[in-house]
């Protein structure tokens, strides 16, 4: 795909999903502490799980040196419903005490950095960078960024990592931070998993897969 063609799927997009006051999230943060809580416990849960037990959780631990405190065992039950509780509560609370023992307290805003953190990869470095910090190096690729980004014909690839170097040569800059959050809104909306609502959609015209499945029917 040509980056005129990308970029007027992005413009159909946005004009799709607005970002209503700044808002290009779907988890229940306040600030980067909670952002980078939040988005570790999301990794192969839905954001409505994770929400679900974000008031409970930093009620009693609302800062990092309050969670640096906990042991994971106390923080379990809080997070149980989420999948991978045990092994997620040990990574919540060790990102927190480096917060405190590297950090100064503070969430670390480069890749780099934050990619020493337990339980942070490259994706949920990125959506810490963009979401709590307005710092974009890259663009987040979750299950639905995939699946969108290769129906569309942005990346022949389902490598995570050769999607990201795609999509940020497709697109410039100044929009990376937005392409995470309507690509994600489309997957969910309309190019979902299993049967797709091609009829609604508003890139369909521009769409690879869309045409080979017509050209497989004809």
């Amino acid at each position: 795909m040509t980056r005129e063609t990308a970029c007027e799927v992005y413009r159909r997009l946005f004009a799709e999903y607005p970002v209503v006051d700044g808002r290009r999230h779907f988890l229940d943060f306040h600030n980067p502490f909670e952002t980078l809580i939040l988005t570790i416990l999301s990794a192969q849960t839905t954001d409505r799980a994770v929400n679900a037990v974000r008031d409970a959780l930093f009620s009693r631990y609302p800062t990092p040196e309050a969670l640096a405190r906990a042991e994971p065992e106390e923080v379990e039950p809080i997070i149980r419903t989420i999948g991978f509780h045990r092994t997620k509560a040990r990574h919540i609370v060790g990102a927190a005490r480096m917060l405190i023992t590297e950090f100064g307290g503070e969430v670390p805003q480069t890749m780099e950095e934050l990619q020493t953190l337990p339980g942070v990869g490259r994706k949920t470095a990125n959506i810490v960078l963009s979401q709590a910090f307005g710092i974009n190096v890259g663009i987040a690729v979750d299950t639905h960024v995939r699946r969108v980004s290769k129906r569309l014909g942005f990346t022949d690839s389902t490598n995570p990592d050769i999607i990201e170097r795609d999509l940020v040569a497709l697109f410039p800059e100044e929009v990376w931070g937005e392409i995470n959050y309507l690509l994600i809104r489309h997957g969910r909306a309309i190019c979902t998993a299993q049967n797709p609502k091609h009829d609604r959609c508003v890139v369909a015209d521009l769409c690879r897969y869309y045409r080979e499945l017509g050209a497989g029917e004809k």
